[in-house]
């Protein structure tokens, strides 16, 4: 056979032989008759996502987490001592905490659903092993925002509530531009201005504020104070981009499954953490948990 001739029943330029007729109808592409879902998902036959509330439920969604963030460095340093320590362990604070937030995760996902088919997770250990492994790189921002909730109690140590959040509305920017860096987002000139007017701003309104406060006593500005405000900074903001690349990751995965596997992970972290102040202090777990009481003005 010659370069160039074709086999017996076929055409040079199909490859297949003619139709009756002389005619010959195209094929699909293969990437055509199939659905996309059904390769790129990780749950392909995900169930519909349930609305919930409106436009109302969304604004008194901003409006309490506006409120709560502002609220929390209040609460921290009025939880401290005459001497100004604290008379219990941040960390199993901070467990607790993270307990509660996994239990309220658990709820929703109980009431809402957990979007994906199959047996739910509260009911099957597999289950739960199989969500827990697609959801594994929320475990990066887990630990990031574990050590950060840590930081907040050693921040007050050093600076008065004001200070602690006027240093923390530098997160802003790192973020932005971490934003840039990492996910590659595009901010215009004027959403720049926009975030150095911001950061300034509040930083120049609330130092009047620490100016005017009288006796007191100036912040400490030492070495380890300048680590931990450092620390304060770059490790949330690493975690803020981290977990938004993670959840874009997984856009099928229910974002209340999300939620209670980025706490379930901190609540690990946490528990972690205490069983480790544990055994460096010798003493038992039980004993990390006193010193908890009403929080009082003073």
């Amino acid at each position: 056979m010659q370069a160039g001739e074709s086999l017996p029943g076929t055409s040079r330029a199909g490859g297949l032989p003619p139709l009756a007729g002389g005619s010959r109808k195209p094929s699909k592409p293969l990437d055509e008759t199939l659905p996309a879902a059904s390769v790129a998902l990780a749950y392909p036959d995900a169930l519909p996502a349930k609305r919930v509330g409106g436009h109302a439920w969304k604004v008194w969604l901003v409006c309490g987490d506006c409120f709560l963030i502002g609220l929390a460095p209040v609460l921290v340093h009025l939880s401290k001592d005459a001497d100004g320590s604290y008379g219990f362990n941040p960390i199993a604070v901070n467990l607790l905490v993270e307990v509660v937030k996994t239990l309220f995760a658990l709820g929703t996902l109980i009431a809402y659903g957990t979007g994906r088919p199959g047996i739910p997770l509260t009911h099957s250990l597999e289950s739960f092993a199989r969500d827990a492994s697609h959801n594994r790189l929320l475990a990066v921002p887990a630990l990031l925002y574990a050590v950060n909730n840590y930081l907040k109690f050693v921040m007050q140590l050093y600076f008065k509530p004001t200070t602690a959040k006027m240093l923390g509305n530098s997160k802003i920017l790192v973020i932005a531009v971490l934003m840039r860096s990492v996910l590659r987002r595009s901010f215009t000139t004027f959403q720049w201005e926009a975030l150095f007017l911001l950061v300034a701003g509040i930083t120049v309104n609330q130092l009047n504020y620490c100016a005017g406060q009288g006796v007191g006593g100036m912040d400490a500005v030492t070495p380890a104070a300048v680590a931990f405000t450092l620390s304060s900074i770059t490790i949330p903001s690493l975690a803020s981009v981290y977990n938004e690349a993670a959840l874009k990751r997984h856009m099928d995965t229910s974002v209340l499954l999300q939620n209670f596997f980025l706490y379930f992970y901190g609540a690990c972290f946490n528990a972690v953490g205490l069983l480790a102040v544990a055994g460096a202090q010798g003493s038992g777990i039980g004993h990390l948990f006193h010193g908890f009481g009403t929080v009082r003005g003073g």
